[in-house]
């Protein structure tokens, strides 16, 4: 290929990069490196080819393409290459990968082999669930994985599920004085088997719903009331929004994620804590 030709290949690419056809993007990014692979621009090149690809969630193509990427970039500096790498290989379960592209992004992560089970603090997630988002808080596990720790209100989607999601933020949340990102999902990694229930408590004080949410906390189980989910636009929701502590006392909805005699033993217990002020009826599996 002729330096001339490759140069109108790479404008076309640019031209379909910019109208967000990704991949036609990346196939012509791709027709360029197979023939220069490796001038001084091909790290840019190889880098946005798997970009497309992880825009096309073509995650197979993007951890191929991403090594290459990864290949040419300097290591320790914060290059983009090894966090879009990182992910990929998650997702493709290349430990072995996924562990040098964040020790190669410049990350510290515990010795060992296998998945990452780190403490990497809390964050949110924006779980999107055929088209129906809802923003959770997370227990992230490494630089991409989380373990979710709110039951969502979204239908198929489980408390301790484990997600996947992206590494730019969009939005933040503020609770107790702490800022923390908000992340998109970018897909389910490990399922939870904790259904959902609902149930109707009375509690007389807020001290006494907040006991509930303690007790099935300590049991690593979820519990959620409904004066404590807030409802967002899409505009609001991308950004910084301070999340205030709104539960309530009184009769409410509180969603569950527990085996369903288990959640009976714990909630009969509740209930009999205090004689009076405590009870519950009507739990219902939802999911």
């Amino acid at each position: 290929m002729k330096k001339s030709e490759a140069r109108q290949l790479l404008e076309e690419a640019r031209t379909a990069w910019d109208a967000e056809d990704w991949l036609r993007s990346a196939e012509l990014h791709e027709q360029l490196l197979a023939h220069f692979p490796d001038e001084k621009a091909s790290g840019v090149w190889w880098y946005d080819a798997a970009l497309a690809h992880k825009f096309l969630r073509n995650w197979s193509k993007a951890y191929e393409l991403g090594r290459e990427a990864a290949a040419r970039a300097p290591r320790g500096e914060g290059d983009p290459a090894y966090w879009n790498l990182g992910i990929a290989a998650t997702i493709q379960r290349d430990w072995t990968v996924a562990r040098d592209a964040w020790t190669g992004f410049g990350i510290e992560l515990p010795d060992g082999e296998g998945p990452i089970e780190a403490e990497f603090g809390p964050a949110c997630v924006r779980l999107d669930t055929d088209g129906s988002r809802e923003v959770v808080w997370i227990q992230r596990l490494c630089p991409t994985r989380g373990r979710v720790v709110n039951v969502p209100v979204t239908g198929g989607r489980r408390y301790g599920e484990i997600v996947v999601h992206d590494g730019e933020p969009k939005g933040h949340r503020i609770f107790g004085g702490v800022e923390v990102p908000v992340f998109d999902e970018l897909l389910l990694f490990e399922p939870s088997e904790l259904p959902t229930l609902e149930v109707t408590v009375a509690a007389a004080d807020v001290a006494d719903l907040k006991a509930l949410l303690t007790l099935f906390t300590d049991h690593a189980l979820g519990a959620e009331p409904a004066s404590a989910v807030r409802t967002l636009c899409a505009c609001c929701s991308e950004g910084t929004h301070e999340q205030q502590d709104t539960m309530t006392s009184g009769a409410q909805q509180v969603s569950l994620a527990a085996p369903e005699d288990e959640a009976r033993r714990l909630l009969d217990r509740w209930a009999a804590e205090t004689p009076i002020g405590r009870s519950w009826s009507g739990l219902v599996a939802v999911g």
